[in-house]
């Protein structure tokens, strides 16, 4: 399954903002925590940084229980 692309209005979007535009956290503390746990990946690599910047292109990925979710930075 290919990732969703989620559009992005400026060239910069930090992590936990993106995560939760992509639908990938429904809150900021759920996005908090899924990195804090190690749960993301940005293009193949864990991130720790909730305030990693993310540019165009960029892909994330979350590991869930029902599956590896994902969204690239359009």
């Amino acid at each position: 399954m290919s990732p969703q692309a989620v559009p992005i209005r400026d060239d910069m979007i930090r992590l936990g903002q993106f995560l939760k535009l992509a639908g990938l956290a429904d809150t900021g503390n759920e996005a908090r925590d899924l990195v804090a746990d190690g749960e993301v990946r940005v293009n193949g690599q864990v991130e720790t940084r909730r305030g990693r910047q993310l540019g165009r292109g960029d892909v994330v990925s979350v590991a869930s229980p029902q599956g590896e979710r994902s969204a690239v930075v359009a």
